[in-house]
């Protein structure tokens, strides 16, 4: 049975992914950072479905604690970096330990999970996949959200700087790129989220957790055998579209 690692597995999308996985074949290791109880009762669900899926607590930017759950879990096939924590305030306000924090969880959590997995990986043989979970920001600033936007800008070209230097190891490595997704936390931060973001949407709907999966497992199979560096917008056509005076929204 193939191995995946999600890292930030117990909640919103990363909680889906960890069940999209689990039902196509996959055993699931996924993360949390010091939620003991909601990642416990994660993996009991999933295992009540017959899946094996295993809670680790990780801190996704500590390096020690990083490398220590790699080499336990050993070489995977697959790693999800969807570890991922944003704040909200203006640039001229935003503290440096949030800026800090941001970047530490999201940039450097993505760069040591995937050099760990990687060294797992060219140490096993073994020819996997890696997919980074980014965000319109990529693209796009996104306002009151420097510390966000500077990290997920960071990981669209950390992952073509990966691609380049995994590729002769058979490593290959994308990005997935959410746009407005209806998770918990997004109709926890405004209210209508889903209303609001689907009438400046082409598909003239918000994305659900759903949405993500499907993605994943198309860049983590044989099907995107010859696709490496590469980010795939699933947005609903939200980030292609320009501001436009006379554009009706009907």
């Amino acid at each position: 049975m193939a191995l995946a690692i999600v890292t930030g597995g117990a909640t919103g999308i990363g909680r889906h992914l960890v069940s999209a996985l689990a039902g196509a074949g996959y055993e699931v290791a996924f993360t949390h950072f010091r939620a003991p109880e909601i990642a416990a009762a994660v993996a009991a669900e999933e295992a009540a479905r017959g899946a094996t899926v295993t809670a680790h607590d990780c801190d996704a930017g500590d390096a020690d604690e990083v490398a220590a759950l790699h080499d336990r879990i050993g070489p995977a096939q697959l790693l999800v970096n969807n570890a991922g924590i944003q704040t909200w305030s203006p640039l001229l306000d935003l503290a440096v330990e949030d800026w800090d924090r941001v970047i530490r969880t999201n940039l450097r959590g993505c760069f040591l999970n995937t050099q760990a997995a990687a060294r797992q990986m060219v140490a096993g043989g073994v020819a996997g996949s890696i997919v980074n979970i980014g965000s319109g920001c990529n693209k796009l600033a996104f306002p009151q959200l420097a510390d966000y936007t500077a990290s997920k800008g960071g990981i669209e070209q950390f992952t073509k700087a990966a691609a380049l230097e995994l590729g002769p190891r058979g490593i290959r490595v994308n990005c997935v790129a959410p746009g407005a997704i209806e998770t918990e936390r997004t109709r926890d931060e405004a209210d209508g989220y889903a209303e609001r973001w689907s009438r400046l949407t082409p598909l003239r709907r918000a994305g659900q957790v759903g949405d993500i999966a499907g993605p994943v497992l198309f860049f983590a199979s044989e099907a995107a055998g010859f696709v490496t560096g590469q980010t795939l917008w699933v947005d609903g056509g939200l980030f292609s579209r320009a501001p436009w005076a006379d554009y009706a929204e009907g």
